[in-house]
């Protein structure tokens, strides 16, 4: 597996990935399409080198799971999102795109990485070391609440 930055271009295909894996949890059409923005992978994001995808070094052009980054402050980046393609859940793409964004982050000089998680992902992130904060607003669906995390980058 490579994990290299996403190239121009990729926006529309590294979306798709994120709807199909979102939707491999069982969300019906309707909670799909509320969290259509946020499951949106921006042209902006690609071109700051933001997004990172995962793909076998046979395949480099076929992502199996993709992460983007957002800075927000005092030392804090935010892991905005991690996403595999149902196919390849279960064999290390998660895990490799996780340890790709912490080292990122602690590259970028960040203390802390934080996780809005989905709630089929707690089990995910805790089993990698992130702690849980508690429950936060939504950033797709207003009125949902959703489990944060952080991982210290510091210590962790």
């Amino acid at each position: 597996m490579a994990i290299r930055k996403a190239q121009p271009g990729e926006g529309e295909a590294l979306s798709a990935l994120c709807r199909r894996s979102k939707q491999h949890w069982g969300y019906d059409d309707s909670f799909m399409a509320r969290c259509a923005a946020s499951l949106s992978v921006s042209r902006t994001a690609i071109d700051e080198g933001r997004v990172f995808v995962a793909s076998t070094a046979t395949s480099p052009g076929k992502p199996l799971g993709m992460a983007e980054l957002a800075r927000l402050e005092n030392g804090v980046i935010d892991l905005d999102k991690l996403f595999v393609d149902p196919p390849a859940i279960g064999r290390g793409v998660g895990v490799a795109l996780f340890a790709h964004a912490v080292n990122i982050a602690r590259q970028s000089g960040a203390r802390r990485l934080t996780i809005l998680a989905d709630p089929n992902a707690t089990a995910f992130y805790e089993r990698l070391g992130a702690r849980f904060l508690r429950m936060a607003p939504s950033d797709a669906i207003p009125g949902r609440e959703l489990p944060l995390y952080e991982l210290d980058l510091v210590s962790g």
